[in-house]
């Protein structure tokens, strides 16, 4: 419970309002902190192209799902604005998104979530920009003519606009905002060489962070292409028939569950065998296959602790986390560089986040990791975590670890049946390709973390000089 005595005076400002938010999480303070700048002003509607029309959500509209790419676009909700690798993402259709332009927007943009949790951002890449959106992201679209897009995205998600944003949030149990609640929102002026180095540092953070998406994507399509085997996208997966009425033959069997045995999962295996492989748990003798430990989570202050990720927001290009001390947790929490992450614990919808991994190294490693998480850590110079990363992160591999689940409502992976996956091996050459590629492209994520943080930083730095 967060207790705060707040001056009679807020609450008339606020048209006699007193719901607890708006005082209690900052608004107040960044608004006044705003007023009392000495430069110029200006409402956030008038930096917006066409005014009111350059906010705006695609609004109510059923989608019409598709299996791949041929006839649809990439779709994404409002967490997924958030996400690091947009590659596999569901399709709605490209005709629908062709028939309403609110669907997309232009590279630029600053993308809001509107509904539920009200305030994440992100910046609009150009490889972003024809993927299709949920109507509970907000497009704020700049006039470039009166405003650098990325001076307004670093002020509108620093720690005076993301309270402007929030405070105009409605509703009771689901909140919401509209583009009316943010329209008068002040938006200060400063030098040109300010707006201009903070505009440049996340145009530039956008260039990378396409970089690193566009040079994951050619190490696994690299990677499959050595072993001669299909990507298993939807479209693909799911025109290969039914699974039904099978029988498979099992020695000692440490499951009988049906879906351990699956035809399709087996044929790709079988293909994967054929190749030099060597198993998973052959990889991880002398290093480590298995989820983190359970603990308790004692909660205290940023300055004192570390921040905890799990398996939701492991995904995010800048995840938020809880903190929590460090010292009553077990050493288990933090990671190994090059350390594959992969999501132990969910539902099998196609679009959940279960069996999907992630890459721990560089300013990653600074954090913590639920025990939600497989760690997948080589123990040999031979096959490096970032290998082992580009052939995880297939959809070839995501359908055969989703095959080796375990569980009733809430899956796991069988840890038996997984030490058994076999990975290929490639020769010395392509696989040294493979590896800098994907060690490249998380130089490219950090540096765009920094870019992004030094024009923030900037612009904040600004607003508390000119108070």
């Amino acid at each position: 419970m967060k207790i705060k005595a707040v001056p009679i005076t807020w609450v008339i400002g606020e048209q006699h309002r007193f719901d607890c938010g708006p005082f209690t999480r900052g608004g107040i303070e960044a608004k006044k902190t705003l007023e009392s700048l000495r430069v110029p002003k200006s409402k956030l509607v008038d930096v917006t192209l066409g005014g009111m029309s350059g906010m705006y959500h695609v609004g109510m509209d059923k989608l019409r799902w598709v299996d791949g790419p041929e006839y649809g676009v990439p779709f994404l909700r409002s967490a997924d604005i958030l996400r690091a690798d947009l590659s596999d993402q569901p399709y709605i259709s490209r005709v629908q998104v062709l028939g309403n332009p609110l669907f997309t927007c232009p590279a630029g943009t600053t993308l809001i979530t509107r509904s539920g949790t009200i305030g994440r951002m992100a910046y609009c890449r150009e490889d972003m920009a024809q993927m299709g959106m949920s109507q509970d992201v907000l497009k704020v679209v700049p006039d470039q003519a009166k405003i650098p897009s990325g001076y307004l995205y670093a002020f509108l998600s620093s720690k005076y606009g993301v309270p402007l944003i929030v405070n105009g949030t409605f509703g009771s149990i689901i909140v919401h905002i509209e583009r009316e609640n943010i329209a008068e929102l002040p938006v200060p002026r400063f030098a040109a060489t300010i707006e201009q180095r903070a505009h440049r540092a996340i145009e530039r953070a956008a260039v990378l962070r396409a970089q690193y998406q566009q040079m994951l994507v050619g190490a696994t399509m690299r990677l499959l292409a050595h072993v001669g085997i299909q990507e298993q996208t939807s479209d693909i997966w799911y025109g290969s028939g039914q699974e039904v009425g099978f029988e498979a033959r099992v020695g000692v069997s440490h499951s009988f569950r049906a879906s351990n045995y699956s035809p399709r999962v087996r044929r790709l295996l079988d293909h994967l065998r054929r190749l030099p492989h060597r198993t998973l748990g052959a990889i991880c003798t002398a290093g480590h296959l298995g989820t983190g430990a359970r603990f308790k989570r004692i909660d205290c202050d940023p300055a004192l602790g570390v921040k905890l990720i799990g398996q939701r927001q492991g995904f995010w290009m800048r995840p938020e986390g809880r903190w929590i001390s460090a010292r009553r947790a077990p050493p288990g929490i933090f990671a190994v560089d090059e350390t594959v992450m992969i999501a132990s614990s969910g539902t099998l919808g196609e679009n959940e986040l279960y069996c999907r991994p992630i890459f721990v190294t560089g300013r990653w490693l600074e954090y913590a990791f639920t025990q939600h998480f497989l760690r997948v850590v080589p123990g040999d110079g031979e096959i490096s975590g970032s290998y082992l990363f580009a052939f995880l992160r297939s959809e070839l591999a995501f359908r055969c670890l989703r095959s080796m689940s375990t569980g009733s409502k809430q899956q796991e992976i069988h840890q038996d049946l997984i030490s058994a996956f076999p990975v290929p091996i490639l020769d010395d050459q392509a696989r040294g390709q493979i590896e800098r590629a994907v060690r490249e492209a998380f130089l490219k994520r950090d540096e765009a973390d920094r870019l992004e943080d030094e024009a923030v930083a900037l612009v904040e730095h600004a607003i508390e000089e000119a108070a």
